[in-house]
């Protein structure tokens, strides 16, 4: 006769010439729990019971929400960051819809990005105030009455250093591809046509280079200030 023990799952294996005819109790060598077999009087059928779930078994979670694995992968990037662990820039891309942001997600693979896509704005916009990307692609877009900020809203909050560490790409039907004038009205780096955008990867390119440059100080400076807090 075999069984298992209904609180650890071990494997109970027991002669069948010890077996009574009537039910009979047994502990289990590994958790010195009770365990109630029937005998052989119950049949072939009962020889071996199936045990019953453990009382103490949590009951199955429920498939996690949309948003739960969306907190997940967030909190895994945290820990990865907070590891110390080589890091490799990340990417936001968050628009409207889909069809800048299938040109332009590629894009920043090329160009060493790891990105994440969004369409929901609150859990990537806090992760770009703590710091996380170092570039977001989005559209300058405003809130509807009645709805919360947008992702280009909550950025042009950001403070003067957290914005200096972001690289802001605006993508949209308005803009002229590389025009320093729009860019600067709209308080972005660098802003791309929607036709433009899945062939500008030298833009943006040549752009974060001279970004690099004139940002080099600050960068240096912020360097050595977390090296001496470390």
């Amino acid at each position: 006769m075999q069984a298992l023990c209904p609180q650890c799952s071990q494997r109970i294996v027991i002669d069948d010439a010890k077996v009574p005819d009537r039910p009979f109790s047994v502990k289990c060598p590994k958790c010195q729990g009770v365990v109630k077999l029937q005998g052989k009087g119950a049949g072939p059928e009962a020889a071996a019971p199936p045990p019953p779930p453990p009382e103490s078994a949590p009951a199955s979670p429920s498939a996690p929400a949309t948003d739960e694995l969306r907190s997940h992968m967030m909190s895994q990037i945290r820990r990865e960051l907070a590891g110390g662990e080589a890091h490799q820039p990340r990417a936001l891309v968050s628009f409207p819809d889909h069809s800048p942001a299938a040109g332009v997600a590629p894009l920043l693979t090329r160009l060493g990005f790891v990105v994440d896509s969004a369409e929901g704005h609150d859990e990537g916009a806090r992760l770009v105030e703590q710091g996380v990307y170092s570039l977001v692609a989005t559209a300058r877009v405003q809130a509807a009455p009645g709805k919360g900020e947008t992702l280009y809203q909550r950025i042009s909050r950001l403070s003067p250093e957290a914005r200096r560490r972001l690289f802001l790409l605006l993508v949209g039907d308005e803009f002229k591809s590389g025009d320093g004038t729009q860019a600067f009205v709209a308080l972005a780096d660098l802003v791309l046509s929607t036709r433009d955008a899945a062939a500008a990867e030298g833009t943006i390119r040549n752009t974060l280079a001279e970004r690099t440059r004139v940002y080099q100080a600050f960068t240096d400076a912020r360097r050595r200030f977390e090296a001496a807090a470390t």
